[in-house]
Parts: C-alpha cells; structure tokens; sequence
C-alpha cells in the first residue's frame, strides 16, 4: 500500500520533549508520522491520542536506537506498510553528566550510542527508500553543547552532538544528488521535566535571570515549528544547514 500523504518517522517521539512536540507538529501539518520511541507502552499510547486529535491512525514501534537490527527491521516495515519515507526526525538521546576525569567508559559509551551511532544507523536504514524515491528530508537535532565551552553539558553529549553536525553535513553533501536535504538543529536549554533529574532549581533559576534573552525557556514546541520548516517544501533549497533554536543564547553566524 502506498499513501498518499507524506511518511514522517520520528524517534523517541512519546515523551513530554521534543519528539514529542515534533511528531504532533507534523502530524497536524498533514504528515502521515510513524512514532517510535524505546518506552513500548508509553509509544502506543502517544500514539493513540495522537491518532484521536488528528481524526486518523497513527503508526508506532517500539524502537531502541542502539539496536542496529531492530532499527533496520523498523523503517523497512514502516516504510513497506506505508510505501514511502519522505521525512526521518532523529530526536533519540541520552545524557548523564560526568567529569571526564571521573567518566565511566560506560556513560561514554553509551551517550555516543544513542546519539551519534543511533542517529547514524537511522539514517542509514532510511536513505535507501529516500534515493530510490528521488526526494526526503532528514531533520538531526543536535544541541548548542555541539559548539559550547562550558561543562554544563558533559563532555560525551558535546562530543555525540558534534559528531552529528558533521554527519550531517557529509549527508548532505553525499546525497543532494539524489534529491535528500539533511539538516540538523542545535537547540538550546528545551525544557521538559526529565531535566529536573539533571539540573538543581538554581540552575534554571539562574538561566532565566542571565542567559534568557526572551524571558523564559524553550518550550518543545519552538524546536517543532523548525522540524516543520524543514520538513517542508519551502526549504526545499537548504541542505547541510544547523539551526540554533536557543532564544539568543548561542547565536551562530
């Protein structure tokens, strides 16, 4: 079966974060999206409000990013059941700060599975189905920590997030050819509450009395309407691009 409407996939898309916000944008744009994320019972159940706000069946999997062959076994069947993938949103990510002097190999290695690995081995299960098309987009969020001095955000999720802005630019470069655009965003400080494990109160507290050029903090919904821009035929000329989304905090030029 083919569909008319164009196929989004979005990872870990069932929380309350950017996944989230970016599966619901599309979906409301017209997008026929594909949840997945690695909380099955959380996934589904998205998944089925998602389905009653927009009047139509919303597709979802569970998806673990860091097992290659589920991974695989997912965008196949996702893209055979739908017949196409025009749009990949890679929005899978961990994070657990630790001093690179005190760092476990194990968080090391885990944040540059998910991340960066994860968000490669999705990419590289999707753009086969995009070439023989001839078009698609691929939307990588990254993060502000990509370019940041500071220890906010650990050394291995700054590492991960700056490997994916360089794979995204070689994407881009590999397969304008074929009509693929790929993207990325760096977002800033998005809130959502599993940041209250990570960060003190102070910490926010703080960032709004002096970083917060808008007077508040990024909301998911700010890094969806980019994931809708680039998504979109009106940026059907912007390939190789990172967009910051961080309210002025870390302008680039």
């Amino acid at each position: 079966m083919t569909t008319e409407q164009r196929v989004a996939l979005v990872t870990a898309a069932a929380g309350a974060g950017i996944g989230a916000a970016a599966a619901r944008r599309l979906a409301h744009d017209g997008f026929d999206v594909v949840v997945t994320d690695a909380h099955e019972r959380r996934c589904h159940e998205f998944a089925d409000t998602l389905a009653g706000e927009v009047g139509r069946q919303v597709s979802s999997y569970h998806l673990d990013v860091t097992d290659h062959a589920q991974v695989h076994a997912v965008i196949e069947e996702a893209a055979a059941a739908k017949g196409r993938l025009d749009v990949l949103v890679n929005n899978a990510g961990w994070s657990k700060i630790e001093p690179v002097a005190e760092m476990s190999t194990d968080t090391w290695q885990r944040c540059l599975d998910v991340d960066l690995t994860g968000t490669f081995v999705c990419m590289r299960a999707s753009l086969p189905h995009m070439i023989a098309a001839g078009s698609g987009s691929i939307i990588n969020i990254s993060s502000i920590a990509a370019w940041e001095m500071s220890a906010e955000h650990g050394a291995a999720y700054s590492a991960a997030k700056a490997g994916v802005l360089a794979l995204t630019r070689v994407a881009a470069a590999e397969n304008g050819s074929h009509g693929v655009r790929v993207n990325a965003i760096a977002p800033g400080l998005i809130y959502n509450d599993f940041l209250r494990k990570i960060y003190p109160e102070e910490f926010f507290k703080s960032y709004l009395i002096e970083k917060a050029f808008l007077g508040r903090i990024g909301q998911p919904d700010d890094v969806a309407a980019m994931v809708s821009l680039l998504a979109s035929d009106e940026s059907g000329y912007i390939t190789g691009e990172v967009f910051t989304v961080s309210g002025g905090v870390s302008a680039r030029g």
